[in-house]
């Protein structure tokens, strides 16, 4: 508890902490404003009884940050960069000039990056944003505004779709953690308090086990993130000895700790994402005139909305991301580089390419663990749904994988901080 004091202490009086709290919390007020004001001709009750009970808008509402439950100027929140993010990470595989641009051009080349998943993030959230409005627009939701007020509409959801894009980015640089991240966190702790009323007021003696059983299952997500997040494998490293001015220094032992889950949050999101993108175009297709596109939308639907294909696919994709993710944010080939020039080497390994290797072994087995952690969590709130008939923590178990994993990383970080002025 002293320890604890002790950081907030740190925290509250240094002003270069202080005043990236306070910006963090301010984008976050920024955000929340903008997602209660909403597009023209919305049907706010028309919404609401959609809205009531429908799975896929549900996880979408998670990714816009809460503000599609609104259907707000940044009712895509950060779902079109997310997507853009992953398309453009994946062409790393196949463009030999992206993967260089990526991992060997530094600074510069992570800025160019970045730009061109800025760019391709204002297609894909013009056909999000399409997609979207012409279906809640088939569905009442929205008034048939005609030509001039759709395409207004439109630009209105682009343009929040990138000032959302903006505001993580500003949080990012400006703040701690990923803005990215730290956005659709807000969303849903936003939305923590009216779960909890409803929870209460549609509670009767008869769901006491459930209530129990959901409670057990919260606490089981909580604990094993919080354990994943923290653990660490040590990679023992020796200081070879050398003599300057006429002494000795060096020839001592240490180790670098290598995070258990490199990947964070991320693959979860990721994972998410794409589970996403199918569904959306599906619901397009059901309300098209065109009796094919009905079929194939009302048949990619249903092949959705089975438990255990959606339940398989979600555990793959999770998998595959953590590996993929953890590969593009960590590099063995700079961490065996850094280790041979500052003199030191890894008991029992040769310097340079065996070095290199053997940090690439370790990476690959403690993701193994990360992985399989990862795309297990998710498949256990809907375990729990399955035996309880309760549809709603679905979306509550996505929601606290995302909320506990951004929780970790940002205290992570801020200890790091709060460390560095110990120090």
């Amino acid at each position: 508890m002293n320890v604890f004091l002790k950081k907030l202490e740190i925290l509250v009086r240094d002003r270069f902490l202080r005043t990236r709290v306070l910006f963090i919390l301010g984008i976050f007020a920024i955000f929340r404003l903008l997602s209660t004001i909403p597009i023209p001709g919305v049907d706010v009750a028309a919404l609401q009884n959609f809205l009531q009970g429908n799975q896929f808008f549900g996880l979408l509402n998670i990714f816009s940050g809460g503000a599609l439950s609104q259907l707000s100027i940044v009712m895509l929140g950060t779902g079109p960069f997310i997507t853009g993010s992953i398309i453009i990470q994946l062409l790393t595989i196949l463009s030999p000039k992206l993967k260089d641009m990526y991992h060997h051009q530094g600074e510069i080349g992570r800025k160019k990056f970045n730009q061109v998943s800025r760019l391709i993030t204002i297609p894909i959230a013009a056909l999000q944003g399409f997609g979207l409005l012409a279906l809640l627009t088939q569905q009442g939701i929205i008034q048939n505004l005609g030509i001039v007020g759709t395409i207004t509409n439109l630009i209105i959801v682009i343009s929040g779709a990138m000032l959302t894009m903006w505001l993580g980015e500003l949080i990012s640089e400006y703040g701690f953690g990923n803005g990215v991240s730290l956005i659709i966190f807000a969303g849903i702790v936003a939305s923590i308090p009216s779960n909890i009323s409803q929870l209460i007021f549609t509670y009767t003696p008869s769901q006491l086990p459930t209530y129990i059983g959901l409670l057990v299952a919260i606490i089981v997500l909580v604990a094993g993130i919080i354990y994943i997040a923290e653990a660490e494998r040590p990679l023992p490293v020796i200081y070879a000895k050398h003599s300057r001015g006429g002494q000795t220094y060096g020839g001592t032992a240490s180790y670098i700790p290598l995070r258990i889950n490199i990947a964070g949050v991320m693959p979860i999101i990721f994972g998410i994402s794409i589970l996403l993108f199918p569904r959306m175009i599906a619901n397009f297709f059901m309300v098209a005139s065109n009796a094919t596109l009905q079929r194939i939308g009302n048949i990619v639907n249903d092949i959705f909305n089975n438990g255990w294909f959606y339940g398989i696919t979600y555990f793959i994709l999770v998998f595959l991301f953590t590996y993929f993710y953890t590969a593009i944010t960590f590099d063995p080939e700079s961490m065996a580089d850094n280790l041979q020039k500052g003199g030191a080497f890894i008991p029992g390994v040769r310097p340079g390419m065996a070095t290199r290797e053997y940090i690439g072994m370790v990476v690959n087995r403690i993701t193994l663990v990360s992985a399989l952690f990862l795309a297990v969590l998710p498949i256990i709130p809907t375990i729990v749904q399955s035996a309880t008939g309760i549809t709603s923590f679905a979306l509550g178990g996505t929601s606290i994988l995302i909320v506990v994993g951004v929780i970790s990383d940002l205290i992570n970080k801020l200890d790091a901080q709060i460390a560095m002025r110990e120090y």
